[in-house]
This record gives structure tokens, sequence and C-alpha cells, in this order.
């Protein structure tokens, strides 16, 4: 069953959210999503903050600063903190990685085209750490991600 795209943009938000680690702002989760309206992304991130306050789980999301970041509630935060890691894959890598994941399968020069060159070492990390793979398609490569990339953010299998 084909999940609706309110959902399916709910979860990418909520995946931005938690990789990234840090405050981000609506035009910030926007572009790492690739959902252009940014009325669209604040209504899903008000949505999202309401499910995890009606929820029974430690995480939360919080306004900060106009920002929004997935955060721990109390007590759990001061509990935990002394635990907390870095990202497996930089800032610039996810913000690819997002627009990858909602695209896909997608071309390597459209990529680029939408990111500009600088693109190529991200594209180089998220190959080596096994959340994309790309084929050759004429004089670029067709970029999918990969069964890694399900199982770490959760994403249902096809």
């Amino acid at each position: 069953m084909p999940e609706d795209s309110d959902s399916g943009s709910l979860k990418l938000i909520e995946a931005v959210l938690f990789v990234t680690g840090r405050a981000m702002s609506v035009d910030e989760l926007a572009e790492a999503t690739g959902i252009a309206s940014k009325g669209y992304v604040e209504s899903l991130v008000k949505r999202l903050t309401e499910k995890y306050a009606s929820q029974d789980t430690a995480l939360a999301i919080s306004a900060i600063g106009g920002k929004y970041a997935l955060s721990l509630k109390e007590p759990y935060g001061s509990k935990v903190s002394s635990m907390a890691g870095t990202p497996e894959v930089s800032k610039a890598a996810l913000r690819i990685l997002a627009y990858i994941s909602r695209k896909e399968p997608i071309l390597q020069s459209d990529i680029v085209k939408a990111f500009g060159t600088s693109v190529y070492e991200q594209m180089k990390e998220l190959r080596e750490k096994d959340f994309v793979k790309a084929e050759i398609a004429g004089r670029t490569k067709r970029i999918t991600t990969t069964q890694k990339f399900k199982e770490y953010f959760n994403v249902p299998g096809q």
C-alpha cells in the first residue's frame, strides 16, 4: 500500500532532523527535503511537533529561535547527553541524500544542475558509506538509494 505524500514528507522531515542533530529553519528543511513550499514544510513541522507531544516517547520537536530540532524530553536529555555522537554523514552530504531520496532514481547530472559541481565530493562520500549506488546511464550516472539507506532511516523496502 503506497503511503500518502504527507506521510512520506513528514517522515522525510523527521529523518533530516534526526540525522542533522541540530536546529533547522523552515528554509533549510525545505531545501534539504526538496519540498518547494515553505508554508507546507511549516505545516508539516507543526504536525510533527504535535505528534511527538501527544505520544508517550522520550523525543520531542523543539522550536529554538525560529528553528526546529529533534530533541529529548527531560529527564532523558540530561541523563544521556554524554553518550551523544556525531552523524555518520556530513551535513552537505545529508542535504544531497535527502534530495536523492525524494527524486530517485535521478541522474547525477541533474543533481549537479541543482547543487553545483561541489556535489561530486558529497556523492563520493555517500557512495563510500553505501547510502547510494550509481549505475552508468549514458554520459552520466543513475543514482538510487541502497538497502543500507532504507535500514538506516527505517524506510520501507520496495
